[in-house]
């Protein structure tokens, strides 16, 4: 129980950190002495290439949970 507490707790702490990444880019972004529509095309980008990056790792995350479930399912009929 304790060592699923920790991970939720590092999972939490990665969060916090990516977010404050994120902001922090997105900041950078808005006060940089650029024209509006060079800013919109540089947060498009960014925008995009975030939502690339998460559809991936969300992918990977499905991957693994199904790898993971056909392992145990195995086992489990192993045991059987």
């Amino acid at each position: 129980m304790a060592g699923s507490d920790e991970k939720n707790a590092l999972m939490y702490l990665l969060a916090g950190f990516g977010l404050g990444a994120l902001l922090g880019a997105v900041a950078g972004i808005l006060f940089a002495p650029k024209s509006g529509s060079e800013t919109r095309k540089e947060l498009g980008g960014k925008l995009d290439e975030s939502k690339h990056q998460v559809s991936e790792w969300i992918k990977e995350q499905r991957a693994k949970r199904a790898a993971a479930a056909q392992t145990d399912e195995a086992s489990e009929e192993a045991g059987a």
